[in-house]
């Protein structure tokens, strides 16, 4: 038999070509990676929701923690007696720039002479008997008080302060002598209170006066995309309006504290203990975004005693 017509020649096994892949193998990878994407859905969602729920619910609790700081940081240096509330969506105070005392009588044994007129050589003590213009500061203050900036002294009713009653412009600040005090304050004549003898005072600052905390919108119920609907505003340096506001004011130029505001309530009790030298204010909260909510409450006394 010759080599062309022998069995071994005439068979010859065909080779796969190199490189490619058959339509059953194309078909188990697909199959077997939509597995693999299901089982990877299944377990892997509720991670990812987890962790998108606690990154909102952070986010808010940053955000309601520090709308609460900001407000009872001016609540707590508020001007005594200077709190009032409309209605349980806002809140009025004076928050005060320094504080100390002032001096109350002639310094009788560096004035130049007895009831002399402030200067040089003579001190300028606070007299509530007759109207004031100078008056010595004789304790360390946080911070100077510059021209224009107010004195507060004495101040025994929520409107007072707010009238002009015990508050004075400052028009000029000098360094006294030593012995006279640290600091020496120029003002409007100004017929302080009869009698009073604390000599503490309080300074407002020009720039901020009276601030309004307000809330709006915040009706306890969430928009479509499960956010509050609210917001809380912060309004300052329109002045000092005598009347006691009857509701609470607009918030067109007001400064934006929080966003996605719940519910939000101010409450204030003049008078939680047995004296009426401390005030209570409480702050209750609620911010909520993509379903998630988040609430804070805290409370913060404000000295009532001038």
């Amino acid at each position: 038999m010759s080599p062309a017509t022998s069995p071994q020649a005439a068979w010859r096994p065909t080779r796969r070509p190199s490189g490619g892949f058959t339509l059953i193998e194309l078909t188990l990878v697909i199959v077997i990676a939509g597995v693999l994407a299901a089982a990877i859905a299944v377990f892997m969602r509720p991670a990812i929701d987890s962790y998108i729920a606690t990154s909102n619910r952070a986010e808010l609790t940053d955000q309601a923690d520090t709308a609460l700081r900001r407000m009872l940081r001016d609540i707590r240096l508020a001007v005594p007696n200077s709190v009032r509330t409309p209605g349980s969506q806002c809140v009025e105070v004076v928050p005060t720039a320094s504080g100390g005392r002032l001096r109350l009588g002639p310094d009788t044994v560096n004035d130049v002479s007895p009831s002399c007129a402030p200067g040089t050589n003579c001190a300028a003590p606070l007299d509530t008997s007759q109207a004031t213009s100078v008056v010595d500061v004789l304790t360390p203050l946080s911070s100077t008080p510059v021209a224009g900036d107010w004195l507060v002294l004495g101040n025994q009713n929520p409107n007072d302060v707010y009238a002009g009653v015990d508050r004075a412009a400052i028009t000029a600040v000098a360094t006294p002598a030593a012995t006279q005090g640290r600091v020496r304050l120029t003002i409007a004549s100004t017929q302080f209170p009869p009698g009073y003898d604390s000599g503490r005072f309080t300074i407002v600052s020009n720039t901020q006066k009276a601030v309004f905390y307000t809330c709006t919108g915040a009706d306890g119920t969430l928009n479509a995309a499960g956010d509050g609907k609210g917001t809380l505003y912060r309004s300052s340096n329109y002045g000092f309006n005598a009347a006691y506001p009857s509701s609470c004011p607009s918030t067109a130029s007001a400064d934006i504290v929080a966003t996605r505001v719940k519910s939000c309530t101010f409450v204030y009790d003049p008078n939680p203990g047995a004296t009426q030298q401390y005030g209570f204010v409480w702050v209750d909260i609620e911010l909520a975004r993509n379903n998630e909510t988040v609430g804070l409450a805290s409370g913060a006394h404000v000295v009532n005693g001038p």
